[in-house]
């Protein structure tokens, strides 16, 4: 019982590291899944969960009933998803406590960190495809970061109040649990609905918080589901295409600009030496994250992979008194 206990706490320590890196733009909660090692098995769990709610609204409208729907619900891992996405809630919301201020009131320094924690992150799906990339890759990546520049010139900040915008953004920002590297906050702010989402988790804003779950339900059912067919199917393509939205995107985050109905750049002219280390320190923690999460893939890829022998074997005489795991 203690060994379940502990292990139950441990699933909602790492929930709850996923959850703080959620707020945080330019960290990805799918890089930490990965680092923490529960990156498959949550993603194979939301494509579970997602399968049973498809299937019970289409079955029961037809008179199916729900057994197809249990069915695949009864496939997740509750025993790890359930601690685990209560430490997300948990560490989301207090990370969120802690960011709102700080973005109220030192938005240039906060930004400064923010934009170190992105630009570093651009080194994953630069990377992620293990192809050189080409001549035509570059512009293509140009292509697209200049179309990211330009739209996140633009702002969603002042249609907030709009269910439509709040629902996409949830759909939106939810693509960052299946590509580690791609944070879901980042996506908020290029959209100019960061503030208002994390200020709707803090005030408790149940009607703001329910449209963005259903945002990021709808999400998980189709633009999930379509990445993951890209990635599959398009990989080196798909990832020079992010990178180009990525770094276009950085706009969104330049620590001298306007408010959310003034997104004009300006150049440096304050507290320049505290932006220029704020964005060092943000840099370097993405950097020391990259690392971590090589370590433990080189780790998993030296290991030995368990053969015949080396599975349980019932005793023999004696199937009764075998181990079961």
């Amino acid at each position: 019982m203690a060994k379940t206990s502990d292990s139950r706490l441990f699933h909602a320590f790492r929930g709850s590291l996923i959850g703080i890196a959620e707020a945080l733009p330019g960290i990805s909660g799918g890089t930490i899944a990965l680092i923490v090692g529960v990156y498959e098995r949550l993603i194979g769990g939301a494509g579970h969960i997602t399968g049973a709610v498809r299937r019970a609204l289409t079955d029961v409208p037809t008179g199916r009933g729900l057994h197809r729907s249990l069915e695949e619900g009864r496939q997740a891992d509750w025993r790890m998803l359930l601690p685990l996405m209560t430490g997300m809630v948990a560490g989301l919301l207090a990370s969120a406590k802690l960011l709102a201020p700080l973005v109220g009131d030192h938005r240039q320094y906060a930004y400064a960190v923010f934009f170190g924690l992105v630009l570093a992150s651009l080194w994953i799906p630069f990377t992620g495809s293990g192809r050189r990339w080409s001549v035509p890759d570059y512009l293509l990546a140009l292509t697209v970061g200049a179309a990211a520049f330009w739209l996140t010139s633009l702002s969603l900040g002042g249609a907030a109040d709009n269910p439509l915008a709040i629902v996409g953004s949830g759909a939106v920002a939810i693509c960052a649990l299946i590509l580690p590297g791609l944070s879901g906050s980042f996506l908020l702010l290029a959209l100019g609905m960061y503030e208002p989402t994390i200020d709707a988790v803090n005030e408790r804003d149940l009607g703001y918080v329910g449209l963005f779950a259903l945002g990021a339900l709808f999400g998980l059912a189709v633009f999930v589901k379509l990445l993951r067919w890209l990635l599959e199917n398009h990989h080196h393509l798909t990832l020079v295409i992010l990178t180009g939205l990525m770094a276009g995107s950085l706009r969104a985050l330049w620590p001298w600009q306007g408010d959310e109905h003034d997104r004009r750049l300006y150049a440096p002219d304050e507290g320049i030496a505290l932006t220029l280390a704020l964005f060092a320190v943000g840099f370097a923690l993405v950097a020391a994250t990259l690392v971590a999460a090589r370590r433990r893939e080189r780790r998993t890829a030296a290991a030995p992979v368990p053969g015949p022998s080396d599975r349980d074997r019932t005793p023999r005489g004696g199937g009764r008194h075998a181990r079961v795991n």
